[in-house]
């Protein structure tokens, strides 16, 4: 358990205003199929999204970053170096740090890499194998939000209001449950 309270969980996740993936389906009987209640509108390309970037380690929860392009190598470049450094080094003063990415293009870039190598008496990279997300306890924080973004009232309309509300669930989670449920999960 010691060495999970080490790690900072690192991911990216999309949310959409209207939580629309694009298929929408609806069950009718033949003789029904143009009621009102039988039909369902739908936005072209679910109304817009936002990329939201996160880090979080048992000691406290990083910062949420809300990924204005694709995430290409550049773009994470600015993200580590201006967002991830000077919390590494705050939630791990001593050094012992360990950081946890996926193997996504972008973060295995070299210009990446070269970065984390020079930073390396700072903090680590964990080596993390390819196709293990169930792993990654960053999954299960996006689940909750897109569950709390579903249910807030009115419905977001705009891209604005949708990066609002996201920021604002990201850093509303009690340390309960990103300590408790989620880093105490690990050694199971």
């Amino acid at each position: 358990m010691d060495e999970w309270k080490r790690v900072a969980w690192s991911y990216e996740s999309r949310f959409l205003i209207h939580h629309i993936d694009g298929r929408v389906r609806v069950s009718h009987l033949p003789s029904k199929q143009l009621l009102p209640f039988c039909t369902a509108g739908h936005t072209q390309a679910g109304g817009g999204s936002i990329m939201l970037w996160g880090t979080f380690s048992w000691a406290a929860l990083g910062p949420g970053v809300v990924v204005e392009q694709t995430m290409k190598a550049a773009n994470y470049l600015n993200i580590i170096a201006d967002q991830l450094h000077p919390y590494m080094v705050f939630v791990f003063p001593t050094r012992n740090g360990i950081f946890q990415q996926d193997n996504a293009p972008c973060y295995k870039a070299r210009i990446v890499l070269e970065w984390f190598e020079e930073h390396t008496d700072e903090f680590h990279l964990m080596s993390w194998p390819p196709n293990s997300l169930d792993f990654n306890l960053m999954q299960h924080i996006w689940d909750v939000m897109e569950q709390q973004l579903k249910a807030q009232t009115p419905p977001c309309t705009n891209i604005s209001t949708l990066s609002d509300r996201c920021l604002d669930n990201w850093y509303n989670p009690s340390p309960v449950m990103y300590q408790l449920e989620l880093v105490a999960s690990m050694p199971r």
